[in-house]
């Protein structure tokens, strides 16, 4: 609006390192270095209320939170189900184990730069029925460059599958995190952890989420069930490219 005003003011409001400014300060992020957009778009694509269901998949969406944003200082990420200190990176063995055994696995060539989370609700896959309360949440974290890339728009880039793991017994909340490795030491990261400090009271079935400068994530408390079905997707800049976007989805069995 202010740039309408004048020659003078939309020549200054339009210069990039405005738009740089605005764009770190209300993401309150570092700053990534170079980007490949330009500011005022990528601005654009963090703040005008998109969410990743509304370019796919749109029928089996429900509601979305904005949850914030975050960083990858580096290109290797944890992705866990559990949120008990401490986190441990077991190298040696395979994403199938790691998450067979400790419902959590290791991501590499991950994208770093700024990164935006939300927590969706979507109807449960197993069914198509409208009267479904849409017992399954995602935890979706995107590059901030993604929905302006030729690959996404054009639908050439996908979800894949990582893996699975299934909790065949009471659970009682939905978590999930994601957390750049090479941060899982930080002072920021223990208060991730500190679950007392976040969560909801057992009585409270709305979803909290937590999110510092390298980690993101939510807890959602539950009613009795039966256990959860946890999915990792993965998205990739092309066949061999970096990840772009990660997907946590829970279930409820």
């Amino acid at each position: 609006m202010l740039a309408s005003t004048s020659k003078w003011f939309h020549r200054i409001i339009m210069e990039d390192i405005i738009w740089k400014h605005a764009c770190l300060r209300d993401l309150q992020v570092p700053d990534p270095g170079k980007v490949a957009f330009k500011w005022i778009n990528l601005y654009a694509a963090a703040f005008n209320g998109c969410h990743s269901y509304k370019f796919r998949q749109q029928d089996k969406h429900i509601d979305w939170m904005r949850i914030g944003a975050f960083s990858f200082d580096s290109q290797n990420a944890l992705l866990t189900e559990n949120l008990i200190p401490p986190l441990k990176v077991l190298k040696e063995k395979t994403t199938e184990k790691m998450l067979e055994s400790n419902g959590c696995c290791v991501v590499r060539n991950v994208k770093s730069g700024i990164w935006i989370a939300d927590l969706q609700l979507v109807r449960c896959p197993v069914c198509d029925l409208n009267t479904c309360d849409g017992t399954m949440q995602v935890l979706d974290a995107r590059h901030i460059e993604l929905f302006l890339s030729e690959g996404y728009q054009d639908g050439s880039w996908d979800y894949e599958l990582l893996g699975s793991h299934n909790e065949k017994k009471q659970a009682n909340g939905a978590s999930a995190g994601i957390f750049d490795i090479k941060h899982l030491k930080d002072h920021s990261t223990s208060a991730v952890l500190d679950l007392k400090s976040w969560v909801g009271k057992p009585n409270d079935w709305q979803p909290k989420a937590m999110i510092t400068s390298y980690a993101v994530a939510v807890n959602t408390n539950l009613q009795e069930n039966e256990g959860l079905h946890v999915k990792f997707h993965v998205m990739k800049s092309g066949k061999n490219g970096e990840i772009v976007s990660i997907r946590m989805s829970e279930q409820l069995q």
